[in-house]
């Protein structure tokens, strides 16, 4: 079955599976922890490992793309991915 997925589209869900079992790891710790400063340390770990995902799943769907697309809608969507990175870390 697996042999009928495209490579870089599985390498991007599995990583996208991956992350969804990191989050709800996360989630069943703060519930054990149960006191807010633990739960909030989870919750600062996991606020490192999303753009981490977005830039990795990224970076494999361009790589997969790289001999379908011009340099300069390459160059777009890579632009694109910077504007959510400065509005995430900008306050």
């Amino acid at each position: 079955m697996w042999e009928t997925f495209n490579k870089v589209v599985l390498g991007m869900a599995s990583l996208r599976m991956l992350s969804g079992s990191v989050e709800i790891i996360a989630a069943l710790l703060m519930l054990r922890f149960n006191q807010i400063d633990k739960a909030l340390m989870v919750n600062s770990g996991l606020a490192m490992v999303g753009p981490l995902v977005l830039l990795t799943t990224t970076t494999i769907g361009l790589v997969g793309l790289a001999d379908k697309l011009s340099f300069g809608k390459m160059l777009w969507v890579l632009l694109g991915v910077s504007f959510i990175f400065i509005g995430i870390l900008k306050k």
